[in-house]
């Protein structure tokens, strides 16, 4: 006896579970029941699971009946010449859609060779284990499980073409990478989602070497001559809008130059670009504090008295400027309208990025690393042949990683950039090493990837042979220039008076309790005492009492004591203001915060 479960409710009980699960499959793939059923029996729970809700994974997989694959060469030729599709296969019960659950009694067999009388479905190809981005991994099965992973993910961040009218789009965050490349090193999935039409990377010449240590901690090590010739150059695109609200009271707001008598006008300079329209022009080259629109807005709060007369009253000025470290080139200008029906005006900005030192990079096995140093070409190590890398891989990336699959690719694609073809690196099906060792052998190269090189700097040859090949590189969308914030004085909070958080607030970098630890360690005790002046302050304090006391200035500004008065010893304590804001709340609380004070001569 087993209980029966449709979408997790208890509907009722059989006698013969095995027999039942029988009937609901053939039901289903008779089309009696429907398709997106799925059943799973638990023998030791005595329970059968019917599922037909929504959000569950399913994936299709052929079946098989007596240790035979139900998919035949027939099938096949039918789908080639398009007598039957993808849908009559599945009616046909040639392949069955299985969840999570289903899959649990089941038995998947990767290949049509390992089939046996147990088996009850097969893979429709051995790759199909895995996702989008990690088929796009070429040689994934040489590689450790959790770096295909961070392969898989990294992909998603790499700078591209991502859309082909990408001119005529205000996306948010756009990056467009300026001449991106096909893979040499490619797989199946590549030519099936149309990579060629969205590439995201470029095929750069690759050597594994440290170089005075500038490539450490997974740093890379880029050709500034390379870079200079544009590789791995892109564009940033953000949009920057306004529009015409409305309120109360039938006030809107104006976009247009601000007149002079408008209330919190900037400087003539600040509107420079502005043309007549109160819009900026295309091409225009735009620094920090710079307005892009023009905008006026009705006094934020109309006393009695305007309500009655709105012609007296001020327009504020509320135009949209470039924030803190913002810089770039106005780039398209459009003018449209907003649901309601309100004017909007919305700018993209333009800034072009060239790689500098900060700038990460990666390939497509998870080996991320950022630049350490762009190295001038006459410096850069070069081989007898004369070629010379465009970046410089550590080796110390792959003895804890173990990503043979980078290795492999850099053979891979040395072979089909001298052989003038694209190698296949489809995972469980790609090329084989040896195969790809055997060419590059017949190709006039050592079989191994290794070649002497010369020292650039010295002309000396190199006592080691490097490792050199070629490899899809991407550039990812973590730039230096996005991240950069640095602060000397600034906005400050009104509470606590310490620095603003955040970049876009013109914010400061907060020094903690372990950085405080470290500069302990060091003895830099008046580099301490600097940091925390943030937002230091002097109280008069009460040595009777220990209260905080004031400075009365009708008295020749003498410090009070709260409780004593004049007739009390005060003293000149320099505290941080968010202590003394403790204090303060502490007393509001009805408790006495008595300070005990030494002298500390």
């Amino acid at each position: 006896m087993a209980d029966v479960y449709l979408n997790s409710r208890f509907i009722g009980s059989v006698e013969e579970i095995k027999s039942f699960v029988d009937d609901v499959k053939d039901l289903r793939r008779r089309g009696t029941l429907p398709e997106g059923l799925n059943v799973h029996y638990d023998l030791t729970a005595a329970e059968v699971h019917l599922f037909s809700d929504e959000g569950r994974a399913r994936r299709p997989l052929i079946m098989v009946r007596d240790g035979k694959s139900l998919l035949t060469e027939k099938h096949i030729k039918q789908l080639e010449d398009s007598e039957i599709t993808w849908l009559d296969l599945v009616r046909q019960g040639v392949i069955e859609y299985l969840d999570a659950g289903e899959e649990e009694n089941a038995l998947v067999a990767y290949r049509e060779e390992e089939l046996s009388k147990d088996h009850t479905h097969l893979e429709i190809a051995p790759g199909v284990i895995l996702g989008l981005t990690t088929s796009l991994v070429p040689f994934g099965n040489y590689n450790q499980s959790s770096r295909l992973i961070i392969g898989s993910k990294n992909q998603k961040q790499a700078l591209g073409f991502y859309a082909a009218n990408y001119h005529l789009r205000m996306d948010m965050d756009a990056n467009v990478l300026h001449y991106p490349h096909f893979p040499i090193v490619k797989t199946k999935i590549h030519e099936v989602v149309d990579y060629d039409e969205h590439p995201s990377g470029q095929n750069m010449i690759v050597a594994v070497m440290c170089y005075d240590g500038y490539n450490m901690e997974d740093g890379v090590i880029l050709n500034k001559a390379s870079v200079q010739k544009g590789l791995a150059r892109s564009t940033y695109f953000r949009p920057v809008g306004a529009e015409e609200l409305r309120y109360s009271g039938g006030l809107i707001d104006e976009i247009s130059v601000p007149d002079k008598d408008v209330k919190g006008y900037r400087s003539e300079h600040d509107y420079r670009f502005l043309e007549g329209d109160g819009i900026i022009y295309p091409e225009a080259k735009l620094d920090e504090g710079d307005v892009i629109i023009g905008r006026t807005s009705p006094p934020r709060f109309l006393s009695s008295l305007d309500e009655y007369n709105l012609s007296t009253s001020v327009r504020r000025e509320s135009s949209v400027s470039l924030k803190h470290g913002e810089h770039g080139i106005a780039d398209f200008v459009v003018l449209t309208e907003n649901e309601e029906g309100n004017k909007l005006v919305q700018v993209r900005l333009r800034e072009e990025r060239i790689p500098e030192i900060g700038d990460k990079f990666t390939s497509r096995h998870g080996q991320k690393g950022v630049t350490g140093i762009l190295v001038p070409m006459e410096d850069i190590p070069f081989s007898t042949s004369g070629i010379v890398p465009d970046l410089i891989f550590t080796p110390h990336g792959i003895s804890s990683r173990m990503t043979i699959s980078h290795l492999i690719e850099l053979i891979g694609a040395k072979v089909g950039a001298l052989a003038g073809r694209f190698v296949d690196g489809t995972l469980f099906e790609g090329e084989k090493e040896a195969d790809l060792r055997k060419e590059l052998l017949g190709l006039g190269f050592r079989e191994d990837g290794t070649e002497i090189f010369f020292d650039g700097r010295t002309g000396k040859q190199m006592l080691a042979k490097i490792y050199v090949g070629n490899m899809y590189y991407l550039r990812l969308r973590h730039m230096v220039a996005n991240k950069m914030q640095a602060r000397a004085r600034g906005p400050i909070q009104l509470l606590t008076r310490q620095p603003t958080e955040g970049k876009a607030k013109e914010g400061g970098l907060r020094l903690g309790e372990m950085e405080k630890d470290t500069l302990i360690a060091h003895g830099a005790s008046l580099l301490l005492k600097e940091r925390f002046d943030a937002d230091r302050i002097v109280v008069p304090v009460c040595e009777k009492s220990g209260l905080m006391g004031y400075y009365d200035f009708r008295k020749n500004g003498r410090s009070i004591s709260p409780l004593y008065g004049e007739n009390s010893d005060m003293s000149d304590i320099e505290v941080s203001y968010a202590f003394k804001l403790l204090l303060d709340e502490i007393r509001s609380l009805g408790l006495y915060a008595k300070l005990n004070l030494k002298n500390k001569y």
